[in-house]
């Protein structure tokens, strides 16, 4: 049995992300894909557009066998933490054979070259990057700078980091070397419009472009040829019942947050400096939305994306000294299932057999399957509150009942 593991947000499912699927599975001759995917929560500081349970059925009717939850420690950091997390559930599975994942380069032995310079990071790179930073060059700018001036036998691949899926790719494997994992990274080359682009006129438009367009014009049918045919009926369904939420709708939830903090400083938070928190107290009597106040507090030498990532972990609770013991301890200590396939049944018997980490699909029994685990206990915490965060907004947005987390059964389809 041959098992091929994809790290995912999902948001939402469209037509490219049906085709990777497919490609993954065709590239390494993988029966089964295993599927790490973002909760409610994603990458760039956003809430999901649509619930995870939702996301994980889209998956699971388009060629996904199995859908786990990232962290929410994870599922809302860096890009470097992001896939860490992600990789090492996957690797603790103990029966993933290789982790694929879309790159606008498609060449694995580049992106395994970067991924092999910015791992082991020489001093002359170290001290390199350290002076870029220094003069007030953002950190991606900085690390491509010192990298050029160092490895110049890289000077003619420079556009690799210019591309948002090279960079996880990039980090993907980081995070394999790292563990000196067995697991195989494998590159499917990226087709489509750009990651960034909004515009729907590409055959394959990107989950930015969905977003955009239903955010602007609220109409469901102006993305119905980009998205897979079941997956546009589940969007009908749900349409204007517990979604689409968006960035402004935490709007009043950061504001309490921001004041509830207000006297003792926001640095506790991951990603959050001091420089960060006190612009947020300077600005703070300016506040009139999320989306408004990371455009008030945007700077050359921190991004838009940063700056949301950092106001949502201070929402969520995400703090530095909570996610460095996760990190020292081997990043993640459970697999929580979102959904299975049930012609799967045999991968989930072998996991079962093989993982070195508690499997949960029951969330009411989390406890006793985690033996009391403080860190584990304290992980799955954050996720449930994650989840409740989410749930409260939508059922205020759209008047509908508040679900319970720990009533939710896990999706399954044929």
């Amino acid at each position: 049995m041959k098992v091929v593991g994809i790290i995912a947000e999902y948001n939402p499912f469209h037509n490219g992300h049906k085709v990777h699927i497919e490609d993954a599975k065709k590239l390494t001759g993988a029966d089964y894909c295993i599927v790490v995917m973002s909760g409610n929560f994603v990458q760039r500081g956003d809430p999901a557009m649509i619930d995870k349970y939702a996301r994980t059925k889209m998956a699971l009717l388009n060629g996904a066998d199995l859908v786990i939850e990232l962290p929410v420690y994870y599922a809302v950091s860096s890009a470097e933490n992001f896939a860490a997390g992600a990789v090492s559930l996957l690797d603790r599975l103990g029966i993933v054979d290789a982790v694929c994942f879309g790159s606008e380069c498609g060449d694995i032995s580049i992106l395994k070259t970067f991924a092999e310079i910015l791992s082991e990071e020489s001093s002359a790179f170290s001290e390199a990057l350290k002076n870029n930073v220094r003069d007030g060059l953002s950190y991606p700018v900085a690390r491509n700078n010192a990298l050029a001036a160092v490895h110049q036998e890289l000077a003619g691949h420079m556009d690799v980091l210019s591309s948002p899926n090279n960079i996880l790719g990039i980090e993907y494997i980081k995070a394999l070397l790292r563990r000196s994992s067995s697991v195989t990274p494998v590159a499917s080359l990226r087709t489509g419009s750009d990651y960034h682009d909004t515009s729907l006129l590409q055959a394959t438009s990107s989950a930015v472009a969905i977003r955009h367009s239903l955010e602007q014009r609220d109409n469901l049918l102006l993305i119905a040829n980009k998205i897979p045919s079941n997956v546009y009926q589940i969007m009908e369904e749900h349409f204007h019942v517990n979604y689409p939420i968006y960035q402004q709708d935490l709007s009043l939830l950061l504001k309490y947050k921001l004041l509830l903090y207000g006297n003792s400083g926001y640095t506790d938070f991951v990603d959050v400096n001091d420089d960060l928190s006190d612009k947020i107290l300077k600005n703070l009597e300016s506040y009139t939305g999320f989306q408004d106040f990371c455009g008030l507090l945007n700077s050359k030498d921190m991004t838009y994306t940063r700056i949301s990532r950092c106001l949502l972990h201070i929402l969520l609770d995400i703090k530095k000294d909570t996610l460095s013991q996760f990190i020292a301890d081997d990043y993640v200590y459970y697999a929580r299932i979102l959904g299975l396939r049930q012609s799967a049944a045999e991968l989930l018997n072998v996991m079962k057999k093989n993982a070195s980490l508690p499997l949960i699909s029951k969330l009411a029994d989390a406890k006793d399957v985690l033996k009391n685990s403080d860190y584990a206990v304290r992980m799955l915490n954050s996720d449930i509150f994650a989840s409740h965060v989410y749930d409260a907004v939508a059922t205020d947005k759209f008047h509908t009942a508040l679900p319970n987390e720990y009533r939710r059964q896990i999706v399954k389809v044929r």
